[in-house]
């Protein structure tokens, strides 16, 4: 994530922050199960999603 979009991130209203964080848990999940079949092969876009998800829980925590 971007310094930029980390700030479009913070002017967003709570509910719309709600709903990226519920769409980056759904794509780690499924990208975790990805990982188990074998069909992902680059496995540094899961890092980026956790810290992502963490980022959005930290920004949401703070509202």
């Amino acid at each position: 994530m971007k310094k930029q979009e980390f700030q479009q991130l913070k002017n967003k209203p709570l509910p719309e922050i709600q709903k990226d964080l519920t769409d980056y848990k759904e794509k780690l999940r499924q990208l975790k199960f990805d990982l188990s079949l074998g069909k992902v092969k680059n496995i540094s876009e899961i890092r980026k999603i956790k810290k992502t998800i963490a980022r959005i829980m930290t920004i949401s925590n703070k509202k």
